[in-house]
């Protein structure tokens, strides 16, 4: 008997501007929540409704889990889709005399009145609740990341405190929100190096995933390729990805996302019409709408119109091929003698977002799997505990990035942030160590007194009083050198995607985070500028920073 565990990584960076009443970037979690985290939802609703017996890993990280919980990015989500609502409400008057653009204007419509009653009326705004609902009906297991999605490996050569806050971070975090400790554990950008073992262990994690080569080429080699876990020698195990299947299905070329039939990402209504028809949604700039018309079709062909209906009955076709290949895959393997597990991991943002018809296929898939004879549904959890005995390597430095190693996130267009980022972390580190050894067992700082600077004007308080004060500093400090660290920033500038947005983040963290230690060291902390910091970067409030001791 075969197992198999489809695994869908849900992430993206912190992007939060209060000092601005529209961001365009904040659009990236707007279309997130449309295009993928309601369909996946709404999907595994179904499934349980229907009492199909799935199973299902996700992970959701801090920094998404820290927006979706943001009353000020809740209010601006409902104010996005009302905006929604409203053009594709006018897109159905404009199109009245042409049949097929005005039925898709109308499915449009219905698509977005149907994000916001799910949003608004089913859950109050708080999508993580229906995460924790669907978690505790057993059917999907909730995984943790790191705090900010730091790439570990590089944060951890120059750092290892800074790696170990990363990792605790998120694993809190977790147990924060789902009130128990998180088995499984996604490693940023699938990015292991051996140094990191010991400090999932401390956060006593039970699994992670690696690539495929970051599992073969380890010490010793793995008896059983990439379809059984190891075990590192400090105790996590690692299960590596099925390179095979999830080419299959992500790959734009030769995979499903790619046929003429499914809707065409990139031709979308807001590039397409007038900046005045846009109206309010389009915030005076030229930018994704999430309203489009066109299919595929063919490479260098003038695009034809999308047709829902035909696209869902692709989808469906592509889950039953898609079942057909794994029922032989696992055969072929179950025939070797053992009980094997193919991990599929896949970003979650694919299904929806990035491949519109996603969420159809994989509700397809599950449901036609669930009667496999070849193979059950599975999570990495399950699977350990039904069988703990496996082989124990020490996997190779990997990550899931182009080339199997970390220069996607260190190269000529990223490189120059690291010098900052690693001194950064240094002077956290010997600033948390200081601190850390002058308090008392009432968390106070009596041989250190602070002084606030309030409009020019410097007021000493009581040395016993400080305590609070440094707290939220040495806290503001971790959160900045934290979001510095995000790999996201890194693969922005590399893909040139928004290198701009991306350097000016990374920069004006460090900045926040050095003028903050300076004037900590010097006893000038202007409280102003702190509140400031808080205000915007409010991530994260029972950050420990003494993680970095």
């Amino acid at each position: 008997m075969g197992y198999l565990a489809l695994i869908l990584h849900a992430h993206l960076p912190f992007v939060r501007h209060p000092e601005h009443k529209h961001f365009l970037e904040e659009d990236w979690l707007f279309e997130a929540i449309t295009e993928s985290y309601i369909p996946l939802l709404q999907m595994m609703q179904r499934l349980v409704n229907d009492g199909v017996p799935f199973k299902l890993t996700m992970s959701l990280t801090p920094t998404l889990c820290a927006m979706l919980q943001d009353e000020l990015l809740r209010e601006r989500y409902v104010q996005h889709v009302d905006l929604l609502i409203d053009l594709a409400k006018r897109e159905r008057k404009r199109n009245r005399t042409y049949p097929k653009l005005g039925e898709l204007a109308k499915f449009y419509c219905d698509l977005f009145l149907e994000s916001r009653r799910f949003f608004v009326d089913d859950w109050k705004c708080d999508l993580l609740a229906a995460f924790r609902q669907l978690r505790e009906t057993g059917a999907l297991e909730i995984i943790t990341s790191a705090a900010t999605h730091g790439l570990l490996p590089l944060i951890h050569q120059q750092s290892p405190p800074a790696a170990r806050a990363q990792i605790l971070t998120g694993r809190d975090v977790y147990l924060d929100l789902f009130d128990a400790e998180p088995v499984g554990f996604w490693l940023p950008e699938c990015a292991y190096a051996s140094g990191l073992k010991a400090m999932m262990q401390e956060a006593n994690v039970r699994w992670f995933v690696l690539d495929a080569h970051g599992l073969l080429f380890g010490e010793p080699v793995p008896r059983r390729s990439i379809y059984a876990p190891c075990y590192t020698p400090t105790g996590p195990a690692a299960f590596a990805r099925d390179c095979d299947s999830s080419r299959q299905v992500w790959n734009a070329q030769g995979g499903y996302p790619g046929d003429p039939v499914y809707r065409e990402f990139y031709r979308d209504a807001g590039f397409d019409l007038s900046m005045e028809h846009l109206g309010a949604i389009a915030h005076g700039t030229r930018k994704f709408s999430g309203m489009k018309y066109h299919r595929i079709t063919g490479r260098g062909e003038q695009k034809d119109l999308y047709n829902p209906v035909a696209a869902e009955k692709v989808a469906e076709t592509h889950a039953v091929h898609f079942l057909e290949e794994r029922r032989r895959q696992i055969g072929d393997i179950s025939a070797t003698g053992f009980d094997p597990i193919v991990a599929i991991p896949f970003d979650a943002e694919l299904f929806g977002h990035w491949w519109f018809e996603g969420p159809r296929f994989l509700e397809m898939f599950i449901r036609k799997a669930v009667n496999a004879r070849e193979f059950s549904l599975t999570t990495p959890g399950e699977y350990l505990a039904a069988h703990p005995t496996q082989q124990v390597i020490e996997p190779a430095t990997s990550s899931w990035g182009e080339n199997g190693y970390f220069e996607v996130w260190l190269n000529q267009s990223n490189g120059w942030i690291y010098p900052h980022l690693h001194a950064a972390a240094q002077r956290m580190s010997e600033i948390a160590r200081k601190y850390a050894g002058q308090e008392n067992s009432d968390m106070r700082f009596p041989r250190h007194a602070v002084t606030i600077c309030k409009g020019g004007q410097h007021i000493s308080h009581r040395q016993d009083a400080d305590a609070t004060l440094a707290d939220r500093v040495l806290k503001q400090l971790a959160r900045e050198l934290l979001l510095a660290q995000s790999s996201d920033w890194a693969f922005l500038m590399k893909t040139g995607t928004a290198r701009e947005y991306a350097g000016k983040r990374t920069t004006e963290h460090l900045v926040r985070f050095n003028r903050l230690h300076d004037q900590f060291l010097t006893n000038d902390v202007d409280e102003g500028f702190l509140r400031e910091c808080e205000s915007r970067d409010n991530l994260f409030p029972n950050l420990n920073w003494r993680y970095y001791v």
